[in-house]
């Protein structure tokens, strides 16, 4: 049973939930506290594997409560419940909490969140990831100007000039942002000259997984990670993002969501980059010998490690306190039967994508021998989604674009 401690301090909401939840009181052991330093203590004597709380709550408000749950129970899992308008704001924010939900809370929604991110989480516990990662010197950080230009998209006035004139100020973050717009994977009929054009173009939204990924790749340029190897997960990394962001917009995804499968899968493969950036020979030796026997990578990863680099990216991801739907299209990408998911999500996306893009490159290099091998996709997984019949238009974008490029 799952241990999770609610938190209100309005004590008739507070009771309101209680009743709400009574139907899982088989599923989960369920704690209630009416404020922060409660919970605190709660948490001090007991051990617990989620938490939910209020956002707005006097004394200490649910944010800063999770704030000291990331600190000290970094294990435990932080949703944060919140109106719709707070929602809305809170977005595209990179905050204490793994999840937010809007009140009132669907109690199956809530259940299924719950599940879904203890699930997300045990699977980032494992012996393995944890092995790999006590061998990590220094990860990637969430860039400053990112952290920033989340900060002016909370606005109710943010300007496409102030973000233009924000990522601007850092000569390199532009380089790069301009690189990643004017590559042949967004397809832009014109020539991006500068940031404030680039947000004109492609929107605010949009611009801000193409400023945290440059800023991401801009730090691992100074890494020892050979240049070949970077050049190399970027271009696919991009051709992954921007065909998840296309599919999941046919298949009628929002445009938040929609800009999350594009982050998600620009960010796939940043495991690799961790892995060979702090166990370079290791790592090498293992995809090297992946290539000999034609074994997937990810495969030959986990007879070595344990784990694999769609875990080490969740876990990167985990760690800046990205979104959940991204958390899970990272860690997912190879594994998505392992999702509990029943319809067509980011995990979707980022796994279709990542496998067609594969597919189209390997038509470009691949011998006759390999070709059976070329499906990568899990039909067992888009069947029980009811997406068998969108792949072949799925294929034929995916072709489409590597054409363009």
């Amino acid at each position: 049973m799952h241990k999770i401690l609610f938190v209100d301090d309005d004590p008739t909401e507070l009771a309101a939930l209680q009743t709400l939840l009574r139907a899982y009181r088989r599923n989960w052991q369920m704690t209630f506290c009416q404020s922060g330093p409660e919970a605190i203590q709660q948490m001090a004597e007991n051990k617990f594997d989620v938490v939910v709380t209020e956002l707005k709550m006097t004394g200490m408000s649910g944010a800063e409560l999770l704030r000291y749950v990331r600190e000290l129970y970094p294990d435990t899992v932080r949703l944060l419940l919140c109106s719709q308008a707070e929602y809305s704001e809170l977005f595209n924010s990179v905050g204490p909490a793994q999840q937010y939900l809007t009140k009132p809370c669907d109690p199956e929604l809530l259940y299924d969140v719950v599940n879904r991110t203890c699930l997300l989480n045990e699977r980032l516990a494992q012996t393995g990831l944890r092995a790999v990662v006590s061998k990590v010197d220094a990860l990637p950080s969430l860039p400053a100007v990112y952290l920033r230009l989340v900060d002016e998209l909370r606005r109710e006035d943010a300007s496409v000039d102030r973000i233009g004139d924000l990522i601007s100020k850092d000569l390199g973050m532009t380089a790069k942002v301009l690189q990643l717009v004017n590559s042949s994977f967004f397809g832009l009929p014109v020539h991006v000259k500068d940031a404030a054009h680039a947000a004109a173009l492609l929107g605010l939204n949009t611009l801000r997984p193409l400023v945290l990924t440059a800023g991401v790749f801009r730090q691992l340029e100074k890494s020892r990670i050979p240049a070949a190897l970077l050049e190399k997960v970027m271009k696919h990394s991009m051709a992954v993002g921007c065909l998840a962001k296309r599919l999941a917009e046919i298949e009628g995804m929002n445009r938040d969501d929609s800009d999350n499968a594009l982050l998600a899968g620009i960010l796939h493969d940043i495991g690799k980059l961790v892995l060979a950036e702090n166990i370079g020979r290791d790592y090498s030796i293992v995809t090297t010998a992946a290539e000999i026997t034609n074994l997937p990578l990810e495969q030959a990863e986990h007879d070595q490690f344990d784990t694999s680099h769609a875990e080490v990216g969740g876990y990167l991801a985990a760690i800046w306190g990205l979104p959940q739907d991204i958390l899970e299209a990272i860690a997912y990408h190879h594994d998505p039967s392992g999702h509990p998911g029943k319809k067509f999500s980011g995990v979707t996306a980022v796994h279709a994508a990542n496998a067609l893009v594969n597919e189209a490159e390997l038509l470009e290099s691949e011998s006759e021998l390999q070709r059976p091998t070329r499906d990568r996709l899990d039909h067992s997984y888009l069947a029980r989604l009811n997406c068998t019949q969108s792949v072949d238009l799925w294929r034929e974008i995916a072709l489409q674009k590597r054409a363009a490029c």
